[in-house]
Order: C-alpha cells, then structure tokens, then sequence
C-alpha cells in the first residue's frame, strides 16, 4: 500500500513513502507536509479526476497536470475516522511495523525514477496499544483508576492488620458496593441523566470556564473509577473468602463454592478487559466481559440467599423475607441488577432504510429526531454484539447514522443491507455531548468521525458557537452526495473543509491550534484515530487550549 507524491512536477523522480493505518493508527515514514490552513492559498499538487471542494471555493473545479499521477482511490477503511484509506482484510486491532531498507529501481514504462520507502521497525515505538496506553501520559483516566484502587487497599490493609473491625466484618459488603460504583460508571441510563445534569447547573456563561474544564476531564475518564472499582471488588472478595476459610466452622461448603465461582468470573471479565486482550479479540473481550457478568451477577443473588439464611449453630438454612429486607448486601444487589435491566427494557426492532454513497461507508436511516450529541446502538442480534454511532440528526423527524466498513458486521451493511435492526431506544451521552457545556467550541473530525458531530452542524443550537474542522478524503465519492450537502450548509465561516484526495494528508494538529486561535474557542473535541487524537491533543496542550479526545476505551 503505498501513496505516490511528487517532489518537484518536472522532475524525473517520484518518492513513494508509505501510509498505513490499523484500526485507526496511522503511521507515515515521510511526515513533511505542507500546512493546507490558510484560506485562498492553493495548493502546488494537483490531482487528476477529483474535486476541490472547500468552504470558500465558489466553484468546483478540476485541473490535469501532464505529468501528475492519478489519485490514488479510497479502499476499505480499517478505521472509521482514518484520513486516508486502506484495506485490511482482518479486523486487527495492532500492526507491527518490520524493519525495512530504501528500495530504488528504475521504472521501465516512463523512465521515471521511484524510490520506495519500506516501514521501519517500531516506528518512533509507535503501536495501536503504545499510544493508546503509554504514549497518552498521565491522564485523568489513570488518576481515577488509581485513586479508586487506593481508596479500597488502604481499609483492605488496615483491616487485615487489626485496625479497621468494619471492613474485617462486612468485607462482602464491600465488594459488592465496588460492583455497584462500576455499573452505576458504564450504566447508559445513571450516566445520561449525570451528564444532563452537568450541562443544565455549569453550562450557563457565568460558571468559569476551568469548573467546565475539570467536569468534562471527570465525565469523560468514569471509565477509569470503573476498572478501579473491578479490580478493588476482586481483592475485597479475595479477602473475604480468606477470612472465610479462615473460620470454616462459620459457613457451608456450598457458600464457599458459589463464592469462588463467583470470583473466577469476575476475574474471568476483568481479564478479558484487558487492553492487550480487548483491543486484539474486541469479540472475545465484549462477549466475556457480559456473559460471566450476568452470570456472576446471577450467581451473587444465591449467594446472598446461602449466606443470610445459613444458621452456622444448627447447619440448616432458614430463608425469611424480613432477612433479605434487612441486609444491605441484597438492596445493592438489587441496584446493581436494575441498573443492568434497564437498557435491555429499551430494546427495539425497527424498520432501517440502509444506503450505501460507496464500499466503505453505509448510512443508516432511522425515524424520529435526536438532540445533538447522543449515540445510539444497534445489532442484529442483541445477545451477541451491539454497535455503537454517532447519530445525525436535524432534530425533527429522523435521524441516521454513518457507519465505516471497518469489521465484518460494517462491511455486510454494504453488501447486505438490513431491511430491520434491533435498537436502545433510551440513546447515551459521551464526549460529543458536553459541547452542550460551552459557548465557543471548536470540533475537529476525521473520515466518517464527522458523524459524532454533524447533529451541532444541523440543528446549529443557540447556546453554543460551533465550528468545524474536517479532514477527508474523497468527500462526496465516500460519504455521499446527501453528507456533503449536510456541511456545505453551514456558515463557511466558521468551517474548514479539507480533502486529502485534493490536497494530501495534512498537519491536522497545526490546523486545529490555529483553527481555534482564529475562531477563539474555548475548547478543541477532536474525534480522530488514535494517534490523529493524541497530535491534537499535544499541540494543543503546548498552546495553552483545552482539547479532548477520545479515550483509549472509548
């Protein structure tokens, strides 16, 4: 997979240096770019066959250069927010990069000189799992994670030293209030009614504008308090049946089965969470991580019953309903179960109309209207995958959402598209909703990552100034005719579209810290591949302007 540029038109040599993208990492071996930002400034390679459609142009045009290679078309995306396009026939999730050497041969057809720049190994230790986990630094993710983890092996400590008697006592009690913290921070439901919460109390003007800083750095990093709160109820339950076979004499041989069971599915999910194992079997990981979490869950409500109706005087179990009213244990339990139920209560089958503007893309349509910045879920069978988009919406009658051939279920909305898909009807908030909380946002978009961010475009709310940044290639061969029109709606001053198939594979970071220096913004949300994401958060953290992106869960 190689994409050709030309240093010098009239030169007699080509350099080919390789761009390859997987799931969303892009690595390229020749950086240099030249910065595409300033407006009336055309670029000095032209392409054949395609058209340059910017904000501010007000005609389309195409230009043949004699010497100019054809465009090289999109393929099947690996990532639904690439820049550029390329195909994969597997879903992977990690490429690494082997070492190679500069290649030259001389082409017989033309005379022309090609240099071919082979991947090098590990480059700049570049890999899916290295800028996801490690090269992201310090965030509010891991102080989270590790805070949660600290706040729990500290009483864990004291207890087993003698000083906190509560904990030694009620140390079942304590692993399941860590399960219930971690469902109430992935439960769709808590978290839609905390995120409205957040955007109706500091989203007016007069709230400053670090409180709103610091509270989307929170929302978006929940995740973290909950693999803090998983790993905590482990050791919890680790400690308690040491206690428990500590005192044998005090329980049964059936409440210490049903406890271990319930340990290894829990570690049996934590497990699968693991990044390493998440992000290179997503399947194995989402089909794990719910079935031994329903099982365990399943599994936890017997052990309640064992445990509260076990008399260890007489060894005989005696069941009352005022036993269970009484417990604490049960009532968080019974949380944890209601918070589980209630998105699967939504679930719907509806009637879609899929369309498909080209191979790698397809446009799901839906009725009814959706406030800006939700997302949706669908699936063709809802005990085995769910999918999550960004939902278009110009907030009346219907909305849809685009979705990148990345993986097999994606590519056979091309192929084959479905005439009914089973839907959440209760949509979730994420990042894209708390644009809500300010008044000058700039947003910046990838490929098909314009999705999570069209609704702003359509529905332009008055409490907030949007402004867009989108990086594409092939817009209208890609994405359709009917998504160009979308944007090329808005006001083109507040809009930079850029075509990589016109102009190349820009410096989206350097264009999104000018970009919001221009248009004064309070904040950058960037929706881009990985490494895209982690540019423009960089550059702009290096110029003192907010920026978040998505996280590595995500």
């Amino acid at each position: 997979m190689y994409q050709s540029t030309m240093d010098e038109m009239d030169g007699p040599e080509v350099k080919i240096a390789r761009f390859s993208s997987c799931r969303g990492v892009a690595f390229e071996i020749n950086p240099n770019r030249t910065n595409p930002f300033a407006i009336g400034s055309p670029p000095k390679q032209e392409k054949i066959g395609t058209w340059l459609w910017l904000p501010w142009t007000r005609t389309s045009s195409t230009k043949v250069h004699a010497n100019a290679p054809s465009p090289s078309r999109s393929r099947t995306s690996s990532h639904f927010c690439d820049i550029d396009v390329d195909a994969y026939d597997d879903d992977i999730n990690v490429e690494f990069l082997v070492e190679g050497e500069d290649i030259e041969k001389q082409d017989k057809g033309n005379g022309i000189k090609v240099q071919k720049l082979l991947p090098k190994a590990d480059l700049n230790g570049s890999s899916r799992l290295s800028i996801i986990l490690l090269d992201q630094g310090f965030t509010v993710y891991k102080l989270l994670f590790l805070f949660c983890l600290a706040f729990n092996m500290v009483p864990i400590a004291l207890s087993a030293v003698g000083l906190f008697n509560y904990g030694k006592k009620r140390a079942t009690l304590f692993s399941i209030g860590n399960i219930l913290a971690l469902t109430i921070c992935r439960s769709e439901a808590a978290l839609r009614v905390v995120f409205w919460f957040a955007v109706k109390t500091i989203g007016s003007p007069c709230v400053p504008l670090i409180i709103k800083i610091a509270t989307t750095a929170f929302l978006q990093s929940v995740g973290g308090i909950h693999s803090g709160c998983g790993v905590s109820s482990i050791a919890w339950l680790v400690y308690s049946l040491i206690l428990t076979l500590n005192n044998k004499e005090e329980t049964s041989t059936e409440i210490i089965g049903v406890a271990f069971t319930i340990l290894s599915l829990i570690s049996l999910s934590s497990l699968a969470a693991f990044p390493l194992v998440r992000h290179l079997h997503h399947n194995i990981f989402e089909r794990t991580h719910r079935f031994a979490g329903w099982m365990a869950l399943i599994l936890l409500w017997l052990f309640l019953i064992l445990t509260i109706s076990y008399d260890p005087s007489i060894h005989i179990y005696n069941l009352t309903i005022s036993k269970l009213v009484k417990s604490q244990e049960c009532w968080f339990t019974f949380a944890i179960t209601f918070l589980i139920i209630i998105p699967w209560l939504t679930i719907r089958k509806v009637r879609v109309t899929v369309s498909a503007p080209s191979s790698h893309a397809s446009i799901i349509k839906f009725e009814g209207g959706v406030q800006a910045g939700l997302l949706g879920r669908i699936s063709p069978s809802p005990l085995s995958e769910w999918h999550a988009f960004g939902i278009i919406s110009d907030g009346k009658k219907e909305h849809m959402m685009l979705a990148g051939a990345v993986g097999d279920y994606t590519k056979s909305l091309v192929t084959t598209p479905p005439k009914h898909l089973y839907v959440r009807t209760m949509h979730f908030a994420g990042l894209p909703y708390l644009v809500n909380l300010y008044q000058r946002v700039l947003l910046v978009a990838t490929g098909s990552g314009i999705s999570v961010f069209l609704s702003f475009i359509l529905q332009q709310p008055k409490n907030v100034d949007v402004c867009l940044i989108w990086v594409a290639k092939d817009i209208e061969l890609n994405f359709g005719k009917e998504m160009k029109e979308m944007v090329s709606k808005y006001s083109k001053d507040k809009m930079i579209v850029h075509d990589t198939a016109i102009f190349g594979r820009p410096n989206v970071a350097e264009m999104s810290v000018e970009g919001a220096i221009r248009w004064n913004a309070e904040v950058v949300i960037v929706t881009s591949n990985p490494e895209g994401s982690r540019n423009v958060l960089r550059a702009c953290n290096k110029a003192n302007i907010p920026a978040f992106g998505p996280l590595w869960d995500s």
